[in-house]
């Protein structure tokens, strides 16, 4: 069980930070649906947010088309998963951050329209970071540089509580990707921070990302937590 803080002078809201290595895709999604439920049994839980990669393994969302998997689901040496969020199918290996919020939108907005650019809102800011010019598509769901997709997202909300996130490709293998549709789009093709700048630090990256979590969402991120499941 986790062990909460005591709460902040500061009056924001508080989100635990758990920001791990690579953890495979079965267990992190355990521990997401856990952190979901705690949220839902008791609202003034303290939000979220999950950081991690994953070995390679490719994701399908609720609805995906199996049309977009290019290869032989019955003999292959891939992991794939159908999960309960938004979303066509993605691929996930090392060197891609993954960020999964689990966060109550009571205390924000009730809108996933809103949250869903929220969360497009924070890797567009981590890349100005690195004086990337990211941007949005109309239409499209993530984040792209210079018509490259560079960051997937994909939410699932119960009870207004999230869980799923983004994938932001800092300085991961791309070859991955040519055994999908990334996304289910037929003619945008998939780029990385590491394209852009070979000497990305991915560490550096996360921690950018907490931050500007917290100041896009408009919370104190308390770092350093650990989690058992």
């Amino acid at each position: 069980m986790l062990s909460y803080p005591k709460k902040s002078l500061t009056n924001k809201r508080e989100c635990l930070v758990f920001n791990q290595e690579e953890i495979d895709y079965q267990t992190a999604w355990i521990w997401q649906k856990c952190l979901q439920k705690e949220r839902i049994i008791d609202p003034d839980i303290a939000d979220a947010l999950v950081i991690l990669e994953h070995p390679p393994v490719y994701t399908l969302g609720t609805g995906s088309s199996l049309d977009f998997v290019k290869f032989d689901r019955l003999q292959t040496e891939y992991e794939l998963y159908r999960v309960e969020r938004g979303g066509e199918v993605t691929y996930h290996c090392p060197g891609q951050i993954v960020a999964y919020p689990i966060f109550n939108l009571r205390h924000y907005q009730q809108d996933l329209h809103w949250y869903l650019r929220q969360l497009e809102e924070v890797v567009l800011q981590v890349l100005a970071l690195n004086n990337l010019d990211g941007h949005r598509i109309d239409g499209l769901t993530g984040v792209w540089l210079e018509g490259r997709k560079v960051a997937a997202i994909g939410i699932k909300v119960s009870k207004w509580v999230t869980m799923h996130g983004f994938a932001l490709n800092v300085c991961p293998d791309l070859s991955g990707f040519e055994q999908i549709v990334p996304c289910g789009i037929v003619n945008r093709s998939v780029s990385s921070m590491a394209e852009f700048i070979p000497t990305i630090n991915p560490y550096l990256v996360r921690e950018q990302i907490v931050r500007v979590f917290g100041e896009v969402f408009g919370i104190e991120m308390l770092e350093n937590q650990e989690f058992q499941i």
